[in-house]
């Protein structure tokens, strides 16, 4: 069997995130159980080598890079639709919410978050316009689709009117690199970030709707009440609309308590969450939240968003605050500052929760997504 995927999201170098890391986890793992079929990754620029996982891998590199919304009408309605046209494989899979209307190739999407259909300010205009017109068509167009929470299955379903038996959920997990790391490796983690003191730790790219200017405002509220040597370490690249964040960050009584590291390593980002004091991760709106458990994994206790797929991916294990309220969140840290068995429950818990999750599990439920579509 030919199988075409949509790989634009495996991107050159380490810069793979929720969706690249999905792709990559589940599609590494499909490729060497199933030698038998052969996989044909539709590229959208030079790819990395890496990424051909197994001799039953073909790469394609369709021209033009599909970043822009006019690109992405060239790329999916044009290139990809031309090459599904041309070797008529069994299904296209595709990882990231897009697909293509051109083709009578039965089709299988993945789907992680409507975000833009609920918080549509927060994305720019072509790119807004291009997702309301066609993701709709999208979802109706696949013969089945995956979300990768039951959350995201929920808002599809009452979104765009799909029956329930059309969407499969099939769960991100956590790498198992990440894992909790001896004192020494702490303190020193804690002595490089953080000039020796207590952390608490947020990991994403920054944009909107992770929140970060409630969660800056509630960083220095909590300084002010508790007056805590704690520090607050802001992990991820600076990605889209971040402006208000910047001026918030500037206006911060306690900013010089804030440090903002960029991208780090994966190895560098296992020693964070192992080291922190707590991982505080409040978005107002997310498909998933890898982050969640990722912190559990290391043994990090968490503090998440009560709403959208955020309490169901922390299972229990977590703190569950109002993103939309800083004195919450103020109280929420301060509470995890002062409350040494709260953080120790929340590990525990978070130790039993991690283990609901796994790329094994959530590959082998694709596949089944895969053949159902085949045989549909």
């Amino acid at each position: 069997m030919n199988i075409a995927v949509n790989t634009r999201f495996l991107l050159p170098g380490d810069q793979l995130e929720g969706i690249g890391r999905f792709t990559f986890e589940t599609l590494k793992r499909m490729v060497a159980a199933h030698p038998e079929h052969t996989f044909h990754f539709l590229f959208d620029r030079p790819f990395d080598a890496r990424y051909v996982f197994g001799p039953n891998v073909v790469p394609h590199v369709l021209f033009p890079p599909a970043r822009h919304p006019f690109l992405f009408v060239a790329w999916f309605e044009g290139a990809v639709a031309w090459w599904l046209r041309r070797h008529k494989p069994a299904v296209f899979l595709s990882t990231d919410g897009f697909t293509t209307l051109a083709t009578t190739v039965p089709r299988l999407t993945v789907v992680h978050d409507l975000a833009f259909e609920h918080f549509p300010q927060d994305v720019e205009l072509l790119r807004r316009k291009y997702y309301h017109y066609f993701f709709p068509r999208f979802v109706r167009a696949s013969e089945r689709l995956v979300a990768v929470s039951e959350a995201t299955k929920q808002d599809l379903i009452a979104t765009y009117q799909l029956p329930a038996n059309k969407i499969q959920v099939v769960y991100n997990a956590a790498d198992a690199h990440f894992q909790p790391q001896p004192a020494e490796v702490q303190q020193a983690t804690r002595e490089r970030f953080a000039a020796g003191k207590p952390y608490f730790l947020f990991v994403g790219a920054l944009q909107p709707r992770k929140n970060l200017v409630n969660l800056l405002k509630a960083f220095d509220e909590f300084k002010q009440q508790t007056g805590a040597p704690t520090k607050l370490l802001v992990v991820g690249r600076t990605a889209w609309k971040a402006g208000p964040m910047f001026d918030v960050y500037q206006q911060m009584q306690h900013r010089h308590d804030v440090h903002l590291t960029g991208r780090v390593t994966d190895a560098e980002l296992v020693h964070l969450y192992a080291a922190a004091l707590a991982t505080v991760y409040v978005p107002y709106f997310e498909g998933f939240g890898i982050p969640i458990i990722e912190a559990q994994a290391c043994a990090s206790p968490v503090l998440t968003s009560d709403r959208s797929s955020m309490p169901e991916v922390a299972g229990g294990a977590a703190l569950l605050v109002d993103p939309y309220s800083p004195s919450a969140i103020a109280s929420a840290l301060s509470r995890l500052w002062q409350e040494p068995e709260l953080r120790q429950e929340l590990v525990s818990k978070g130790e039993v929760n991690v283990q609901r999750f796994s790329w094994d599990k959530s590959a082998e439920a694709l596949w089944e997504a895969i053949l159902s579509v085949v045989e549909k």
